[in-house]
């Protein structure tokens, strides 16, 4: 059994970067034991673009 942590990650409107380091975000999560399993990119903006993005990890129930 596993448990699931969402982090969404905000996009800038202009240039699409995002507003904060997910790099560190990533590396905080692993140190707390989490394993990054995916980043989901849905598209809701116009023109097919993303307002934003999640970090979907995972770690073991203890």
């Amino acid at each position: 059994m596993f448990e699931y942590k969402f982090i969404k990650i905000e996009l800038s409107t202009w240039g699409s970067k995002p507003k904060e380091d997910y790099h560190e975000t990533i590396q905080q999560h692993a140190a707390e034991g989490w394993r990054l399993v995916q980043i989901f990119d849905p598209s809701t903006k116009g023109y097919g673009s993303s307002a934003y993005f999640e970090l979907i990890f995972e770690r073991p129930l203890t």
